[in-house]
């Protein structure tokens, strides 16, 4: 249980109403009982914030006060909302395991208070940090290195010489270091090419479940430091990822593109080949990039524009009909107006 008063001291709040108000949980807006913590962080919950029956809730510092409810007034209400579900929801100690089950190559080095669940399979001369947590069934290849303190969840396979950073999180099912979509034409067959690269990802990641990363076909494949994917992501041979940018779902990046830092690529977004976008850059859901992206800029649409003109875009297509109807009348009309003219003496 924490007070209002422990929990603003936690988060760096401004309280008010009560601070002796207490509770004992965390839930959503909608959900939230008189017992918990809950959170409001844009204007379309301050006209509801007498609607919830939280006991305590952390809004904005630009939300309205209400008089009968106990507010909790910070930067970035999300974000101490999380900080709060921490201390009253700590994830359990790992504890150093390895299954019977399991199969693990002599040669391979295991850190301290590492733990390794049932039929896992890690290859030879891989090594694996301290406190990391490789779950069950995962198929680990030769010569990985998995850093301190990683979550690799369930069923996940690292290809060979995969290199994941320290603290970093792989979910469900990702493949990582697969060979790309490599071919090359003989005749009327395509004859495959030989991958000898690897995927490298950085430190503090978070991959997605069933993300597909390929390995380089020469060279790597690089993930930078801090870069989270969502679910269904898939990324192609030798792409580069610079730190801090984040994928939504079902994104798919082409063959030796380079991301910049603190890109954002919003979902089914698609990004072809070869090409370079820029730091900064903002990518619309459903864009399909076709070239280059200079730093800062926000696309849309397919084939990607500004954002601007994409609004502007997207905005006529639906009148595209009645406008063709418009066209084609005009049309008529000038023919039969000309038809006139060449028709008098």
């Amino acid at each position: 249980m924490l007070t209002a008063e422990q929990i603003a001291a936690m988060v760096n709040a401004r309280i008010h109403g009560d601070p002796g108000t207490i509770i004992s949980g965390v839930s959503s807006f909608d959900d939230a009982g008189p017992n918990d913590l809950t959170f409001a962080v844009d204007h379309s919950f301050f006209s509801r914030l007498d609607e919830t029956k939280a006991g305590m809730i952390l809004v904005s510092n630009d939300a309205p006060e209400v008089s009968g409810i106990t507010l909790l007034y910070t930067a970035n209400p999300k974000l101490a909302f999380f900080k709060v579900v921490e201390h009253l929801m700590p994830e359990e100690p790992l504890e150093e395991f390895i299954h019977p089950s399991a199969v693990i190559a002599d040669n391979c080095i295991i850190g301290q208070g590492t733990r390794i669940d049932a039929h896992v399979s890690i290859g030879p001369g891989c090594t694996i940090g301290s406190h990391v947590h490789i779950m069950a069934n995962t198929v680990i290849g030769k010569q990985c290195r998995i850093n301190d303190s990683c979550r690799i969840s369930s069923n996940v396979t690292l290809v060979d010489k995969t290199r994941i950073g320290k603290q970093s999180i792989i979910h469900p099912n990702c493949v990582i270091g697969s060979d790309g979509f490599g071919f090359v034409q003989d005749g009327y067959a395509h004859a495959k090419l030989v991958h000898t690269g690897y995927v490298q990802i950085g430190d503090c990641c978070e991959i997605g479940a069933c993300n597909t990363i390929d390995r380089g076909t020469l060279g790597i494949t690089r993930i930078g430091n801090g870069v989270k994917t969502d679910n269904q992501v898939h990324i192609a041979h030798n792409v580069k990822i610079g730190d801090n940018t984040l994928v939504v779902a079902q994104v798919g990046i082409a063959g030796s593109t380079t991301i910049g830092k603190n890109v954002i690529i919003a979902g089914k977004a698609g990004i072809s080949g070869h090409l370079k976008i820029g730091d900064g850059v903002i990518v619309g859901p459903y864009a399909g990039v076709s070239a280059n992206v200079s730093p800062g800029d926000i696309v849309s649409g397919i084939p990607h524009m500004s954002h601007k003109i994409w609004l502007k875009v997207s905005r006529i297509i639906p009148r595209l009909p009645s406008l063709r109807t418009r066209l084609l009348s005009l049309e008529k009309r000038l023919k039969k107006l000309e038809s006139n003219r060449t028709e008098q003496p």
